[in-house]
Formats: structure tokens, sequence, C-alpha cells
């Protein structure tokens, strides 16, 4: 594969995207750029700082002042805030409710948009979020907007924090993506929204597996189109 693409994947929470582009990015041999686990660490670094997480310039000014970097350890992609490794900490319940009010703020985005562009600029990266195929990457050359249920992508939410030892109410955590979803179609700044040439993909009633295998034949169709050029 001569071509190395820019694959944009983006959808609302939960619905399976960074799990698909972590394995999708493994298979073609690319970067995969966790933007929401950059914001995540943000959002992280905001509430170890004590600040109201509504005064948006206090927060914009914090973020500045951070370095987020991801890097691979043993195989697998670590997050990091000022060389501090936050992988686990960013998962948190407490995380997922605050994340929204923090990525909603354009000088927070700006910032980190600013980092992602930068990393994807050579090609060869697959990025997950919920503007990349809008906003941070709006010519990337596959752009995929993944969905599900939201019982569906309830559940997987459930099992995550089960896996870190979190018990949480199946209908407390439906709630809480509904508001997710609310605040991030609704916010001023890069809401969610499918791209016009974005590829969509219901995830419901697929495995990982399955999806990783619909997106890795599009990415060889690009790759291969690119190649006659």
């Amino acid at each position: 594969m001569t071509q190395k693409i820019r694959i944009a994947i983006d959808g609302p929470a939960a619905s399976g995207k960074s799990t698909t582009a972590r394995l999708l990015a493994q298979k073609l041999g690319y970067l995969y750029i966790d933007t929401g686990a950059m914001y995540r660490a943000a959002t992280l670094s905001v509430l170890r700082a004590g600040i109201d997480v509504h005064d948006e310039q206090a927060v914009v000014d914090h973020v500045r002042n951070i370095k987020i970097s991801l890097k691979i350890v043993d195989g697998i992609q670590r997050t990091f805030l000022n060389d501090e490794d936050v992988s686990d900490q960013i998962r948190t319940p407490q995380i997922n409710q605050i994340i929204s009010v923090i990525s909603s703020y354009p000088g927070v985005r700006e910032v980190l948009i600013e980092q992602q562009r930068e990393l994807a600029k050579e090609g060869g990266v697959v990025m997950d979020g919920r503007d990349i195929g809008t906003v941070v990457l709006p010519d990337a050359e596959l752009k995929v907007f993944l969905v599900a249920s939201i019982k569906e992508r309830a559940r997987r939410r459930q099992l995550d924090l089960e896996r870190q030892g979190i018990k949480m109410d199946l209908k407390a955590i439906e709630q809480e993506i509904k508001q997710r979803d609310k605040l991030d179609s609704s916010r001023a700044q890069s809401p969610l929204k499918k791209a016009d040439d974005a590829r969509e993909l219901d995830t419901t009633n697929l495995t990982i597996k399955e999806q990783v295998e619909i997106i890795y034949r599009w990415a060889l169709e690009k790759i291969e189109k690119g190649a006659a050029k």
C-alpha cells in the first residue's frame, strides 16, 4: 500500500469509535489518534486544578499551558498529561459528565485541533472523534460516521465501566448518553454532525471485528483508487 490516506471516524458517545479506529489503524499499519482521549486529559487537568468548569476563560487559559501526548507503550496507545500516564483516570463517570462542557469551548478546541492536524498532515492516520470529518480533517480521503442505538451504546459503556470496577445503573448511563448527545449536537463550535461525504455505518448489531473489516475494505478501495491515479 503505497498511498497513506487519512481516515476520519466520527459518531456519538459509545458508538464504538475508539476501539474500531485503534484496531483499524493496527490492521493498516497507521497511527491511531484518539482525539477523545485528548479532550478527556484536558478535562482531568481542569478538574485537578480546581478550576470552575463553567469559567470558560480560566479553562482555556489552563489548557493552553498543559501538554497532552499519545504514546505507544508495550504495543498499546497510552494518554499522557504533562508526562504522566493518565489513560485509566480519564475513563471515569466524573470525566464523562464534564467533558462535553470542556470540549464545547472554542479556545479549548482551537488548541487541540491544531495539535491533531499536525499529527495527521503526512497521512497514514486513523482519527476518531465528533468533528473529524467536518472540522479537523475536512479533506480526509475516507470519512466514516458510526451510529448505534441508545440501548446498545449504554450497554457498551456499562461493560467498559465494569472492567474498571465501576458499577453504574443502565438507565442512568442511557440518560447520561442522551445528555451528551444533546450537548455535542447543539454546541455552537464544531457540533457533532455527519459530513456530507461520510459513509454511515450502523454498529448496533455488528461485532467490533465486523465493523473493522467493513471500514478496512472501504479504506482499501480509497487506497487503490489513489494508486491508480
